[in-house]
């Protein structure tokens, strides 16, 4: 799980878009969109709720990696890999068999990991989802 979770940092994310880029430029472009589009709400509702990360009773963090930043809701790492595996089959439904699953672990490995509670990674992958959306329209 400690690999796959980081299938969601930015590097990831943005260079899987970039390679997309190099075959189907207004596809990568749209991922790299989504990602931005999802990436917003995320960083402003992290800093506006401040939720704590899952801790113990003395308020230990619990998670099995290193933390990112001490706010848990919602989740970037869900939000990101979705906005790209979404973009990526919409356009392109045959991916789905390769796209959603890794999206899912990268989502299921934060609250396994313990970086996040499960309603994080939900509202991060429903902006994942939203920028997906977001994206299409605009492009």
């Amino acid at each position: 799980m400690r690999r796959v979770t980081h299938l969601g940092d930015a590097w990831a994310t943005i260079g899987a878009a970039l390679v997309v880029a190099t075959i189907e430029p207004a596809l990568g472009a749209a991922m790299l969109l989504a990602n931005a589009l999802s990436h917003v709400p995320v960083q402003l509702l992290k800093r506006l709720v401040a939720r704590p990360r899952p801790s113990d009773a003395l308020g230990r963090p619990l998670a099995l990696v290193p933390l990112p930043d001490p706010f848990s809701f919602p989740s970037g790492h869900a939000a990101a890999t979705t906005a790209v595996a979404a973009t990526l089959v919409m356009a392109h439904p045959v991916t789905a068999p390769l796209a959603l699953p890794i999206a899912g672990l990268v989502s299921y490995s934060r609250f396994a990991l313990r970086v996040h509670h499960a309603s994080d990674v939900l509202a991060g992958n429903a902006l994942g989802l939203a920028g997906a959306l977001a994206a299409r329209v605009l492009l």
